[in-house]
């Protein structure tokens, strides 16, 4: 059975995962209609080292942009954002760290990969729907222009997660982790 972690334990990696997901906006390259951000690197990370509770600073994440603190791409902020093409995206990563976290709360590393995999295609289903809705592309072309492009990064990102999780739960930090704060 995975952890449940102490509350401590609990506030501290939501604040640093949500401060990742923040800084991961800010490494952003210029791409349309959507840029490239490290974002979902620490999205998914945040499932796999959290398990079901990565979807706390996911949701947090969203909420500070919504409250207008300048954390989604470039310093942005707002409802605007959401509702703009890359909202989908943005929302995405709620139910996208959600399933890597139930995935990593398995100790199977096919289930994990899977895991990743529906974290990932959930953010680009999401993001992609979201993007034929509001620019009125249709839903072929927004996953021609919204998902292709990004594919190759985001595995990159996703084998990059999967690895980092793996060092992590060697050290401890995981669903399956031993260490909690006072432990």
């Amino acid at each position: 059975m995975p952890r449940t972690p102490s509350r401590p334990l609990l506030i501290a990696e939501t604040a640093a995962f949500t401060s990742l997901i923040a800084l991961g906006a800010w490494v952003s390259i210029p791409f349309l209609p959507v840029p490239i951000t490290l974002q979902t690197l620490f999205v998914i990370l945040a499932g796999a080292v959290m398990g079901r509770y990565g979807i706390y600073p996911s949701s947090l994440y969203v909420l500070m942009g919504v409250l207008n603190i300048p954390v989604f791409h470039n310093g942005t902020a707002g409802i605007g954002i959401l509702l703009g093409p890359t909202g989908g995206y943005i929302l995405g990563f709620i139910p996208g760290s959600l399933a890597t976290g139930l995935a990593y709360e398995q100790r199977h590393d096919v289930v994990r990969v899977l895991g990743i995999g529906a974290g990932l295609f959930l953010i680009f289903f999401v993001g992609m729907t979201w993007l034929a809705i509001s620019t009125g592309m249709s839903t072929f072309a927004a996953f021609l222009v919204g998902v292709v492009p990004f594919l190759p990064g985001d595995a990159l990102k996703g084998a990059a997660a999967f690895f980092i999780a793996r060092r992590l739960e060697r050290l401890g930090i995981g669903p399956w982790g031993l260490k909690q704060a006072g432990v």
